[in-house]
């Protein structure tokens, strides 16, 4: 058995007022909380230090990169690694980076139990628009202000498990499980921060976003036996409401564990990185039962293109 008992660590709404001390602070009661727990792992959401800034729509890029964190840790966070530290708990965060050379990414990393950083994901799938949308009844600017990741999607080993992270809308894409599930991976671990209603359609419910959540999630975990842990920035940030409903996915789509709050609230799950070996000798052994050369639109085509050669 190889387990690690892993916490999702929801967090409730940030204001934009609020400081990053501030929101260190609860995440670091968080992480107190896990050490009581048992746990060795800990996941925060997307954009963790800040409320969901690209609801807002700025033309001063210097405005904009005060969102943006230039290193990590920094001064305001380097709190939280040391005491991940003295607990012994690696942790997932997600935050917006801001490289040397200038560029922003929507960021996750992850440490292993002495807060050493291993691995760095950067979002791909950016959802929303670039420009001001007046039609919209609030703004979804990440295409605005985040460039595409740039680093793939990468699995690294950390605490004798193969692990790798996925952001927000990536959780909604097949292809990044796949692209992962490829490089053998058993625990997936994700921030999200998503609007309880959807700007282009007024008649998507809250219940129906997060079930449209749990879909992705479970079908990810389950077509790839892994742990999936999918955790959520929850509630109202002036004015505007951000779903829960955090969740623990077992590798055979079953949800462990689901938030019962929109504030911040811890789930304890043990996870045993073994349990995703049958799901990957059996059913989705890919090495068997893949057929890559019928996959080809896969990694060739965008867009539709309907069989008569008509672009959708």
């Amino acid at each position: 058995m190889r387990e690690i008992v892993i916490g999702a660590a929801q967090m409730g709404p940030i204001q934009r007022a609020d400081t990053r001390e501030e929101v260190v602070a609860r995440m670091i009661a968080l992480l107190d909380q896990a050490h009581m727990a048992g746990c060795t792992l800990v996941v925060f959401p997307e954009l963790c230090l800040t409320t969901f800034f690209p609801r807002w729509y700025f033309e001063d890029q210097a405005e904009v990169d005060t969102w943006f964190e230039s290193e990590m840790p920094n001064a305001e966070t380097q709190p939280l690694f040391e005491r991940a530290c003295e607990h012994g708990i690696a942790i997932s965060i997600g935050y917006g980076e801001l490289t040397p050379d200038g560029h922003h990414f929507n960021t996750q990393i992850l440490t292993d139990t002495q807060a050493n950083i291993i691995g760095k994901y950067r979002k791909i799938h950016l959802p929303g628009h670039d420009e001001f949308d007046s039609e919209r009844s609030f703004q979804h600017l990440e295409k605005r202000y985040f460039e595409p990741g740039d680093l793939g999607f990468p699995v690294f080993r950390n605490m004798d498990a193969w692990m790798g992270m996925l952001i927000c809308n990536d959780r909604r894409w097949p292809e990044a499980y796949r692209e992962m599930g490829l490089q053998g991976v058993e625990l997936v671990v994700l921030g999200y921060n998503t609007p309880s209603g959807n700007s282009q359609n007024a008649g998507e419910t809250a219940e129906m976003r997060g079930f449209h959540s749990d879909l992705s999630v479970q079908a990810g975990a389950y077509q790839n036996s892994a742990w999936v842990v999918a955790v959520a920035k929850a509630g109202n940030e002036d004015g505007h409401p951000l779903n829960g409903g955090s969740v623990i996915v077992s590798p055979d789509g079953v949800i462990m564990q689901k938030a019962q709050t929109d504030g911040d609230e811890l789930l304890v799950q043990a996870c045993d990185m073994d349990a995703t070996k049958f799901g990957k000798a059996s059913v989705f052994d890919f090495k068997r039962h893949r057929r890559i050369e019928h996959y080809k639109r896969i990694a060739s085509q965008t867009g539709v293109v309907y069989p008569d050669g008509t672009k959708g």
